[in-house]
C-alpha cells in the first residue's frame, strides 16, 4: 500500500479488530474464572447442606422423573461409608465413587465433570457439574462484552477515516501548493500547521529550494559575468585579427600577431578566472562542499613565491618573503582553494607593481586578546606592494566583481577586475576575512587575509 491514508486506515482498523478480539479473549477468561469460583462455592454449599445425612431408603423415597426432565448438568449423589449409593439426583448419571475428597475433574460419558466430595460421619456426599455449562456461560458473558464493539465498528471506522483525513490535511495543502507552482517558484513552503513528524521533510524541502535558488542565482551571475567580461576581449581579438589581415608589411604583421597572441592570453586568463569564480560559487552553495582540513600556510606561500619568481623577475619586481614571517601558520581551510587565493593575491601584486618595485608576502600570528576586547588567536596573510595602490574611498568596492580602481586603470595594465573578487569569495567560504589597507612600508596596497588560528599562539 503506497497510500499513507489507506495504510493508516487499514492499520488502525486492524488495531481495533485486534483489540476487540483480545478484549473478548480476556473477557472469556475472566468470566470462566468467575464462573469457576461461583459454581465451586455453590457446589461446596450444597454439599455442606446435605452433611446432616439422608435416610438409607432415600433413594426409594425419591420421586421418579421422566428421563427428559432429569438434569445431568448438576448431579448430587450420596453414598454410605460402606459404598452403597443411597441417593442420586438423576438416574443413569452415576458418577464413580471418589476416593479423594475435595475438588476433582472426572470424565464421564464423554464429558468432564467438576466433582466435589465431602465425607460426613455416616455418608459421602458428591456434587458434580458439567464443565460445558461453565464454558457456555463464559462465552455468553464474553459475547455480551464484545458485541457493543462490533456494533460500533462502523462508527469507529468512520471516526478513523475522519481523523486520518483531518490529520493529513496539512500534507495535502503542501502537495497542492507545490503542484500549483511553476519551475521558477522556489519560495519556502509554509510549515506552520504541518505535523511535527512531517516538519523535517518540509524543512529539508525548503533547504533544497534555498540551495536550488542559490544555484540559479550563481548560474545567472556567471552568465552575466561571462557576457560582461568576454564582450570587450572578444571584440578586441576581432579588431586585432582584422589588423593582422590588413597588415601592409612583415613588421606590421608581426606586431599584429604579438598583439593577437597577448589578447588571446588575456582572454584565456579571463576564462580561467571566470571558471574559478563559478567553481567557488558552486562550492559555496553545495550541500556537501569539499571538506576543510588543517593546513599550514607557510609551505603554500613558499611554493607560490617560487612559482611567481620567473614572472616577477621578467617584470623587474623584487618578490620575496617579508621580514619576520612565521615559519608555520595552521588554519582550517581547503588546500586547493588556498592555492587559488594565494596565486591571485601574488599575481595581482606583481602585475600592478612597476619595474624596480617590491612585493612582500608575510605570515603573522596574533595571540588571543584578553579583557573586554577578547578575540581568539588569528593567522594573518599580508601581501604588500609598491604599486599605485587603491584610494581609500574605493577600497570598499574593490572586492566586488569587475571593479577596477582608477589608479590601476590609469596604469595601462589590462585586467578584468576579478582577482580580488575571487579572493573575497574564497575567503568567505573558508571562514576568513579580507581587508584592504595602504602599505606603510612600501606605499602601495596592503591586502590582509585573517583566519582563526587552529592552535594556540604564544
Amino acid at each position: 500500500m503506497t497510500s499513507l491514508r489507506l495504510r493508516l486506515i487499514v492499520l488502525m482498523g486492524l488495531a481495533i479488530v485486534l483489540a476487540a478480539v483480545l478484549q473478548g479473549a480476556l473477557a472469556y477468561r475472566n468470566a470462566l474464572q468467575e464462573a469457576d469460583l461461583l459454581f465451586d462455592y455453590q457446589m461446596r454449599q450444597t454439599a455442606l447442606a446435605l452433611r446432616a445425612g439422608l435416610p438409607v431408603d432415600a433413594r426409594a423415597a425419591s420421586p421418579l422423573l421422566p428421563p427428559e426432565d432429569e438434569n445431568h448438568e448438576f448431579i448430587v449423589q450420596v453414598w454410605t461409608n460402606e459404598g452403597l449409593r443411597i441417593f442420586e439426583s438423576a438416574f443413569g448419571a452415576a458418577l464413580p465413587q471418589m476416593a479423594v475428597l475435595g475438588f476433582a475433574d472426572v470424565r464421564v460419558r464423554g464429558s468432564i465433570y467438576r466433582v466435589f466430595s465431602l465425607q460426613s460421619p455416616a455418608q459421602v456426599i458428591q456434587v458434580a457439574q458439567d464443565l460445558q455449562v461453565r464454558s457456555h456461560m463464559a462465552r455468553t458473558l464474553a459475547w455480551r462484552t464484545v458485541w457493543p464493539i462490533a456494533l460500533l465498528a462502523p462508527l469507529l471506522a468512520l471516526a478513523v477515516w475522519w481523523v486520518v483525513g483531518h490529520t493529513l490535511r496539512p500534507v495535502d495543502r503542501v502537495r497542492r501548493e507545490l503542484a500549483e507552482r511553476d519551475a521558477t517558484s522556489l519560495e519556502p513552503v509554509q510549515e506552520n500547521d504541518v505535523p511535527q513528524e512531517v516538519q523535517p521533510l518540509v524543512q529539508e524541502l525548503n533547504l533544497l529550494f534555498a540551495r536550488v535558488q542559490q544555484a540559479f542565482e550563481s548560474q545567472q551571475h556567471f552568465v552575466t559575468d561571462a557576457a560582461h567580461a568576454l564582450r570587450s576581449p572578444l571584440q578586441a581579438l576581432k579588431l586585432q585579427l582584422q589588423g593582422l589581415q590588413r597588415a601592409p608589411d612583415d613588421a606590421a604583421r608581426q606586431l599584429a600577431q604579438q598583439r593577437l597572441a597577448a589578447g588571446i592570453d588575456r582572454a584565456a586568463q579571463l576564462v580561467d578566472q571566470l571558471l574559478l569564480l563559478a567553481r567557488e560559487d558552486a562550492q559555496q552553495g553545495a550541500r556537501n562542499p569539499t571538506p576543510a582540513s588543517r593546513v599550514d600556510l607557510a609551505p603554500l606561500v613558499a611554493q607560490q613565491l617560487a612559482d611567481m619568481a620567473v614572472q616577477a623577475q621578467a617584470q623587474g619586481v623584487d618578490l620575496g618573503l617579508g621580514t619576520g614571517s612565521a615559519a608555520a601558520a595552521w588554519v582550517r581551510a581547503e588546500p586547493a582553494s588556498l592555492q587559488v587565493l594565494l596565486r591571485n593575491l601574488v599575481d595581482n601584486a606583481v602585475k600592478y607593481t612597476p619595474a624596480g618595485g617590491q612585493v612582500d608576502v608575510r605570515l603573522e600570528l596574533r595571540p588571543a586578546a584578553e579583557g573586554a576586547d577578547s578575540t581568539p588567536a588569528q593567522v594573518l596573510l599580508v601581501v604588500e606592494d609598491s604599486g599605485p595602490g587603491i584610494p581609500e574611498a574605493e577600497r570598499d568596492h574593490a572586492l566586488e566583481r569587475f571593479v577596477r580602481a582608477e589608479g590601476a586603470a590609469a596604469s595601462g595594465i589590462q585586467g578584468s577586475g576579478l582577482g580580488l573578487a575571487i579572493v573575497q569569495t574564497i575567503a568567505q567560504r573558508q571562514g576568513a576575512q579580507v581587508a584592504l589597507h595602504g602599505s606603510k612600508s612600501l606605499g602601495g596596497l596592503c591586502v590582509q587575509v585573517t583566519w582563526p588560528a587552529t592552535q594556540p599562539v604564544a
